[in-house]
């Protein structure tokens, strides 16, 4: 049988300790008030009772004693609680972050006014904090969005939780549409998979080439990544296009050592032909194999003074020049077919005229080959238009398209039988010393190509400007 302590009580089972009694605090002020003033109520109760008055009299003064302490007591509760309950007002609203209540009676000397000074001096401290978060904010804000390379900035379940405008742009997506979703379902699951400093395509930019960097930042204490994404991409056909160049120079003047005698030579032999003594067959062979050296060396020194452009191209001379006259006597220039030129806004732009011309011509000629390759009706339209202070030009054709996307910047690669393969490279070299871009697309309306080349820094003329100001006044 188990054994019990005497009373049936388990040792093991704790007694619950007995709740202690706490009076409120307002209660304790009223207690404590009237106890510091019952001694002189029991010494003046007795000094009434022992006189001789009649009991109406006594009964009258002693509960006029007892109201007016009563009173007493009410008042010096009023006046120890009602500060403290302003001051919990005043931390309260600190708490939720409205920082417009202070407290009254601050006065120095003074316990209780001293205490309001401090919390009054910790609201304006939590105030100026505040705005200087918030203006740093807007400032973070506005730096992130001015910033010309894209940012985005991933929890740690990889939900995009920023971006700024350069990164709409890069995914042609606002915003709203972005935040809130995965890497995987916006298609940047590759930037925060890839190693650092790495260097990517993206599907909707395939043509540039993006350094990735990465970052890690807290957040309310939870960890998040920072992806910047810089275009690298005319940065590296720079150095492609200096090593390009610093080979075309020394081939040049080797090749330009070896041609210039070598047809020098063969017109020589083919002169003295004549004058040996052969055979009509023999002498039919030495002529016709001269003048192959003869052709084929003026070929390649042809070949050689093309690439030799490329190389020594000089740096634009840039002066103010109206868009129109130029385009319309490179649309002359191609005799092949008519060029439709769709007049868009009077535009003026600081440009070289000579090498935009240029370049003009090249796209143009361009258009004009691929178009007259098929059968049919060939067409080539220009047209232009002004967009955030941008001239985009638009080179369109009903040719048979790009078959290989990839390689028509590339230096030397052309699909024609008597192309040199550097007016796209040249072409895109001018638009990009003049702070510009060139991009080759498939039409997506019908077959064919279309060029579009950007250049910053387009503005209105004066003519069109006026014309724009008259036409709505005469609306309004």
């Amino acid at each position: 049988m188990d054994s019990k302590p005497p009373g049936g009580q388990n040792p093991q089972v704790a007694r619950p300790k007995p709740k202690k009694i706490r009076l409120l605090y307002e209660r304790r002020v009223n207690l404590y008030s009237l106890l510091l003033a019952l001694p002189g109520l029991l010494v003046s109760g007795i000094l009434v009772w022992l006189q001789p008055w009649s009991l109406e009299s006594k009964l009258i003064l002693t509960f006029a004693e007892l109201f007016a302490c009563w009173l007493l007591a009410m008042a010096l509760q009023e006046q120890v609680t009602r500060p403290l309950q302003t001051l919990a007002n005043v931390v309260a609203a600190l708490r939720e972050e409205d920082y417009s209540f202070r407290a009254r009676g601050a006065a120095a000397d003074d316990a209780l006014g001293e205490l309001s000074i401090e919390v009054n001096g910790l609201a304006d401290l939590l105030a100026d904090r505040r705005i200087s978060a918030i203006e740093a904010t807007a400032l973070l804000r506005r730096v992130v969005e001015e910033v010309e390379v894209p940012l985005f900035a991933f929890d740690r379940d990889q939900i995009l939780r920023l971006v700024n405008s350069a990164g709409e742009k890069l995914l042609q997506m606002p915003s709203v549409r972005l935040l809130g979703r995965t890497a995987t379902e916006i298609g940047l699951l590759s930037c925060l998979s890839a190693p650092r400093e790495a260097l990517i395509q993206m599907p909707s930019s395939p043509t540039a080439r993006w350094l990735v960097r990465r970052s890690t930042f807290r957040q309310k204490g939870l960890p998040h990544t920072l992806v910047v994404l810089s275009d690298v991409s005319r940065a590296l056909r720079e150095e492609e296009r200096s090593a390009w160049q610093r080979l075309i120079r020394v081939l040049g003047h080797e090749l330009n050592n070896s041609m210039a005698p070598i047809k020098s030579i063969a017109g020589s032999l083919s002169a003295r032909v004549s004058d040996m003594q052969m055979t009509e067959e023999q002498k039919h062979d030495f002529e016709r194999g001269l003048a192959i050296i003869e052709t084929r060396a003026a070929s390649l020194n042809r070949f050689l003074q093309a690439y030799r452009k490329l190389a020594q191209m000089p740096s634009p001379s840039l002066r103010m020049v109206s868009l129109s006259p130029i385009v319309d006597r490179v649309a002359g220039l191609e005799t092949r077919l008519r060029v439709s030129v769709l007049n868009g806004p009077e535009v003026e732009l600081m440009l070289d005229p000579d090498q935009f011309e240029q370049m003009l011509i090249n796209l143009v000629k361009n258009a004009a080959d691929a178009a007259l390759e098929r059968q049919g009706n060939p067409e080539v339209s220009l047209r232009w238009e002004i967009a955030e202070k941008d001239l985009v030009m638009s080179i369109e054709d009903n040719g048979s398209g790009l078959l290989n996307t990839a390689n028509v910047f590339v230096p030397f690669y052309t699909t024609k039988p008597e192309g040199s393969g550097i007016g796209l490279v040249l072409s895109r070299q001018i638009a990009e010393t003049h702070g510009g871009s060139i991009e080759l697309l498939n039409r997506s309306d019908t077959r064919g190509c279309r060029v579009k080349v950007v250049l910053p820094g387009a503005q209105l003329s004066a003519g069109a400007k006026n014309t724009s100001t008259v036409s709505s006044s005469s609306i309004s």
